[in-house]
C-alpha cells in the first residue's frame, strides 16, 4: 500500500507550463512568508522560487517574441494592402 501522507516529488521546473509555475510560485511565497520552515527548509523553498520565476519568466519573454513577431508581420502584411 503507497504511503499516502509522503509528498510527491516536485514536478522538475523545466517541464511546468506558465500557470503550473506560477501557482506553486504563490504557493512557495506563502510558505516563506508564513515563518513555519526551519532553515533548510527555507533555503530549499527559496531555489525553487527562484527556479520558478526564471521560469515564468522564460514563458514571458516567449510569448512578447511571439506577439512581437505577429505585430511585424501584421504590419509588413499591411503595408501591401
Amino acid at each position: 500500500m503507497p504511503d499516502r501522507g509522503a509528498p510527491a516529488a516536485p514536478v522538475p521546473v523545466a517541464e511546468l507550463g506558465y500557470e503550473q509555475a506560477r501557482d506553486e510560485l504563490v504557493r512557495v511565497v506563502t510558505a516563506l512568508e508564513s515563518g513555519g520552515a526551519t532553515l533548510e527548509e527555507s533555503l530549499a523553498l527559496w531555489e525553487r522560487g527562484n527556479a520558478l520565476a526564471d521560469r515564468c519568466e522564460e514563458w514571458l519573454q516567449g510569448a512578447k517574441a511571439r506577439l512581437d513577431a505577429a505585430r511585424s508581420s501584421a504590419s509588413a502584411g499591411g503595408d501591401e494592402a
